[in-house]
């Protein structure tokens, strides 16, 4: 039997057209207490997501029937900016990485799945989406990020992130000018980095200040420290 506080239970989708690898991962979340919902293919998964809202999706990206992952990623998030979702891939580059969050997924994770690792990602994200923050809103400029209501505004225009652009600006506006580092990063937004890739916040760092800009901030609030990592500035 889970606790709150050990394993956060949640609402599922599981996108994998691998039967066995599907039933694995079903049996591991559902063992874990979450509900799960399985879709064999990306037109399945499309109508889950019409149907009904989901805390986290696991994503396998190279689905053999229908739009593949990559599409329905898109997809997604052209409907709901905070979905959380996790891709599955078959590959690991750095060319891969960028695809897999460019397309939209707060993190990744290759196969083979390791069963313990998958647990301890979906655990970390429900974790953080179900926490409610007790600390007033956070400002800098024009810029104003409500942790409690998880939203982020500029000059009361909101902005509108995914679940891992949240978390980045929300830790970097919580520390104020001081420097974090993709590894700290990493762990606010998941509560550690093992397993994850430094990169990603690199290019959940670019997609923020896109959004900055096109809202009318000015994307230099965030500053790099090359080699180091980022900071709120200017």
């Amino acid at each position: 039997m889970l606790t709150d506080d050990a394993r956060p239970a949640g609402r599922v989708l599981v996108v994998e057209d691998d039967a066995d690898l599907s039933e694995v991962m079903v049996g591991a979340l559902v063992s874990d207490g979450h509900a799960v919902v399985h879709a064999a293919d990306g037109r399945a998964a499309l109508d889950a997501l019409a149907a009904e809202s989901f805390d986290l999706v696991l994503l396998d990206l190279a689905l053999g029937q229908g739009p593949d992952g990559v599409e329905v990623c898109r997809r997604l998030r052209a409907a709901q900016d905070d979905a959380h979702v996790v891709a599955v891939t078959a590959r690991e580059g750095e060319a891969d990485t960028v695809l897999v969050l460019e397309a939209g997924a707060d993190d990744y994770v290759t196969k083979p799945v390791g069963i313990a690792e998958l647990r301890s990602r979906v655990r970390a994200v429900l974790r953080r989406a179900q926490r409610t923050p007790g600390r007033p809103p956070l400002e800098h400029r024009t810029l104003r990020v409500d942790t409690a209501a998880r939203r982020a505004e500029v000059a009361g225009a909101e902005l509108h992130l995914t679940y891992s652009e949240f978390e980045v600006l929300q830790a970097l506006m919580a520390v104020g000018g001081r420097l974090l580092t993709r590894q700290e990063l990493l762990d606010a937004i998941f509560g550690g980095h093992d397993f994850r890739d430094p990169r990603a916040i690199d290019v959940h760092v670019h997609h923020l200040r896109d959004k900055l800009a096109s809202a009318g901030g000015d994307p230099g609030w965030i500053a790099t420290v090359r080699g180091a990592g980022y900071r709120i500035d200017g």
